[in-house]
């Protein structure tokens, strides 16, 4: 598994959980089952909400909201997910959260416009934000106490180097949320790095029949390509069967991990992955604001905390299969 100028952000966040999950306190009665500390805090009951961009059907943000929960579960919080693919929704479940007086909020910044207002909002309440996966670069500037997550472009960039590696010319980057500056930042790392060629295309990822002709057609409209990039998993397994449609030789490569996408990189049907860690994204978000919360603490100095990106391939799956399966990545 190799990874892109994470390593030492990884080993101190990674540090972070390990020793948080040891916190004193009353004996939790759950299994722990994804995986967690088997004890809670004894701190006072807290209230944080995460409202993401995405989620519906998205096994992603089930494996962040897996984090989350462990998180929650060890730190004595009450968790609230709710998530809205357009930015007016999501603002207002922002502040649906805001209403509720909740303790902290984590959000994601896909859309960050549209957030801006509101996190003005959250900020004049007195209530802490910190931004998860997406929107970087916007995270400080609307007043979160720091973002966790992969650098987008630099993710890009690791996926250009490895269809160079692999010596692939033409590339078609599929983008399956319009609007979305991170998949836009991800594409246009690809094209950074890549020695070949890359086009994107736009579909709909809420319908996969479509996405699926879209693809299909685009492969056989468009000769000579020999990488497909999906950007989240759903859409690797949307491309695989659009690759078959198309009597295609294209490899599938694709952003984010699953169950499914482990295991068509070990029937060779998925070339590599790019993980980011999703339910590290999820874990220490909640973490960071129960320790906000109860000592003041803010993790990363100012700059993101990074969880990824790692680009992962068959020789992974054997280490990789007993954690997609208990969604803990």
């Amino acid at each position: 598994m190799r990874t892109a100028r994470t390593a030492a952000a990884l080993i101190a966040v990674v540090a972070l959980a390990a020793g948080c999950s040891s916190s004193g306190g009353k004996d939790d009665e759950s299994d722990g089952g994804s995986g967690g500390g088997g004890k809670a805090v004894d701190t006072p009951r807290l209230k944080i909400a995460m409202v993401t961009h995405s989620g519906e059907g998205d096994t992603f943000w089930d494996i962040v909201q897996n984090g989350a929960k462990e998180a929650a579960k060890k730190d004595n919080v009450e968790f609230l997910y709710s998530n809205d693919k357009e930015g007016k929704g999501q603002a207002e479940l922002v502040q649906t959260a805001i209403d509720k007086k909740v303790d902290g909020i984590v959000v994601t910044l896909a859309k960050p416009e549209a957030m801006k207002s509101v996190l003005g909002k959250a900020r004049a309440a007195g209530i802490p934000v910190v931004t998860i996966n997406s929107g970087a670069e916007f995270s400080a500037r609307f007043g979160a106490l720091s973002h966790i997550g992969q650098d987008e472009s630099v993710a890009g960039e690791a996926v250009g180097d490895e269809l160079t590696g692999r010596g692939k010319k033409k590339a078609l980057c599929v983008i399956h949320e319009q609007g979305n500056v991170s998949l836009e930042q991800r594409c246009a790392g690809v094209k950074k790095t890549f020695g070949g060629a890359v086009e994107n295309l736009n579909v709909d990822g809420t319908n996969a029949p479509g996405a699926q002709s879209s693809i299909s057609a685009k492969l056989q409209a468009t000769k000579g390509i020999d990488a497909v990039v999906t950007l989240g998993a759903p859409i690797a397994a949307v491309s695989v069967k659009a690759k078959e449609d198309a009597g295609s030789e294209a490899e599938i490569d694709t952003f984010d991990l699953n169950a499914e996408v482990v295991k068509r990189l070990k029937a060779d049907e998925v070339g590599f992955a790019v993980d980011q860690q999703p339910y590290l994204q999820g874990y220490l978000a909640i973490d960071e604001l129960w320790l906000y919360r109860t000592n003041a603490n803010v993790l990363g100095g100012g700059k993101p905390v990074l969880t990824g990106p790692a680009v992962v391939t068959r020789k992974d799956v054997p280490k990789l299969e007993k954690y997609t399966a208990r969604g803990t990545r």
